[in-house]
């Protein structure tokens, strides 16, 4: 065992947070059209044999008990990996977005690699999907979507020019160096100190709605949007603001919508919104490794005018932008690098609890390539993602664009928000409203 094959402090937080009703992995469901009526078999042959080939996904991880690492996990490679206990095809399904939500509220077996590989052939034969469940502590979005990227079809990727070289480590520091460790650890102090203070002034005044909020049933419901993304520069242009602002204000007004049809009503509702913010860069200690801070808005659902609601999201998030990721209730989880590993093992069940007094929903982003995306030769012509549901939380939203339209995916607490497709049309008549708002 290596320093490198340790978990970063995050995937182990990530990987002790997870419990039966709450299972903490990510999911995207692709669905392709299909040149037969067996392309959906023939899709799974090719996922199996593919993934022997890719390293990261025979990776397991298993408990550590050594004194330098007591209570950690390290990634290894498992010897006995199989992909049949991975890749599974399913009978035809006649709705995707129902045997997904099924398949969602299962969690990954923790004794091998977790990760899966759901295989649906539509029952019009004319079509079939994929879903992929990655555990978060494997891979956060952007390293799940080069683990399945690379069981499809390849790319044809434009040429990039090598990196130049890092330079050679000195195996002794020197004393700038050393000054700046130091002057580090007192910043990580101040940060801690002003994270914590930003997330108790975040948590006053807050209303929320009930309908956002949950006991744990296990369950899980999942629904899909498609829109068009120059409906999105076209509201953009007019209103301002960037295309994440926008969906974000979208999001804001479908809550509102779906609220007041359902009877629970949008006045004085104005909830938390966790905005994930990627912080991977280049060769990083583990490249593997959730790298993540955040921003939290404040999502003007009780706001009657689209362009409002708009407006506000867009303040708050020019203002999160200025503070930067690492400061503000938002930056939470940077906070896990400062838990020794035993610390996330005892504390990982109550940070679990603790989700629902940071936010009320998390509405991320997750990147996709622009060139299509082919299994087998066939192409996929739209991908959902799926973000975990947190503990005491009924809804997740995550959003990915694709070949000029926007995805929504959305993954709820299928007893709590039973009418998820409610919440689906609201988003599509939002983005409406909005370019209605937004004149001829």
């Amino acid at each position: 065992m290596t320093a490198d094959d340790l978990l970063a402090p995050l995937d182990l937080a990530f990987w002790n947070l997870e419990s039966a009703e709450h299972p903490m992995h990510l999911g995207a469901l692709g669905v392709f059209s299909a040149h037969s009526p067996a392309a959906g078999a023939h899709a799974a042959d090719l996922l199996a044999d593919r993934a022997s080939g890719v390293p990261g996904l025979r990776m397991r991880i298993r408990d550590v008990w050594q004194p330098l690492a007591f209570g950690g996990a390290v990634r290894e490679a498992d010897p006995d990996f199989d992909p049949g206990h991975h890749v599974r095809l399913h009978a035809p399904a006649a709705d995707f977005q129902t045997a997904a939500g099924r398949l969602m509220e299962r969690p990954l077996e923790r004794a091998r690699p977790p990760w899966e590989a759901h295989v649906l052939p539509g029952a019009d034969g004319a079509s079939f999907a994929v879903l992929f469940k990655f555990h978060h502590a494997l891979a956060d979005g952007l390293r799940a979507l080069t683990l399945a990227a690379a069981v499809l079809d390849p790319m044809d990727l434009p040429e990039r020019r090598p990196r130049p070289a890092a330079p050679a480590r000195r195996l002794i520091p020197d004393v700038d160096r050393l000054r700046g460790l130091l002057r580090g650890a007192v910043s990580d102090v101040g940060r801690a100190l002003d994270i914590g203070a930003s997330l108790a002034v975040s948590g006053l005044g807050v209303r929320s709605s009930a309908a956002l909020t949950a006991a744990p049933s296990g369950t899980r419901r999942t629904a899909g949007v498609v829109i068009d993304l120059d409906d999105v520069h076209r509201i953009r242009k007019v209103a301002g603001g960037t295309v994440n602002d926008v969906l974000i204000a979208v999001v804001a007004g479908a809550l509102r919508r779906w609220l007041d049809e359902r009877g629970d009503g949008s006045a004085g509702v104005r909830p938390r919104a966790l905005i994930p913010v990627s912080q991977r860069r280049p060769r990083t200690a583990h490249p593997q490794g959730n790298r993540l801070s955040g921003y939290v808005v404040r999502l003007p659902v009780d706001d009657p005018d689209p362009l409002g609601r708009l407006a506000h999201v867009r303040t708050t998030m020019d203002r999160n932008k200025d503070a930067g990721p690492h400061r503000g209730a938002g930056a939470v989880a940077l906070l896990a690098d400062h838990v020794p590993a035993l610390g996330h093992r005892l504390g990982g069940p109550v940070a679990g609890q603790a989700a629902r007094f940071w936010f009320d929903i998390l509405v991320t982003s997750v990147p996709l390539p622009s060139l299509g995306l082919k299994l087998g030769g066939n192409p996929v012509d739209e991908v959902f993602p799926y973000a975990p549901l947190a503990r005491g939380q009924a809804l997740a939203v995550a959003v990915s664009t694709y070949r000029g339209r926007v995805h929504y995916g959305l993954v709820a607490d299928a007893e709590a928000v039973p009418d998820l497709d409610r919440v689906a049309r609201a988003l599509t008549a939002e983005v409406e409203t909005l370019i209605t708002a937004c004149g001829p």
